[in-house]
């Protein structure tokens, strides 16, 4: 079943792929940040969001499984 909730998980962890498959939007040199370039520190930032968006898409997950036993447990009393 399709909810607002699982739309939201699946963007999640849709969106690292898509950063990271789009190569055009990232391959330069500039803007520099501390001597590193775009390319690899862009990357290298993209690891970070991409842990903080999987505990988010996790959490979510919880909480729609912990929902869903929960309306199927009170639906069967």
């Amino acid at each position: 079943m399709v909810t607002p909730v699982r739309v939201v998980i699946a963007l999640c962890l849709f969106a690292p792929f898509v950063a990271m498959l789009w190569v055009g939007s990232y391959a330069k040199a500039d803007p520099a940040f501390i001597g590193i370039p775009f390319f690899y520190w862009y990357q290298m930032a993209w690891v970070l969001i991409s842990t903080v968006l999987t505990m988010v898409a996790y959490q979510l997950w919880q909480r729609d499984q912990r929902a869903r036993a929960a309306a199927k447990g009170g639906a069967a009393e």
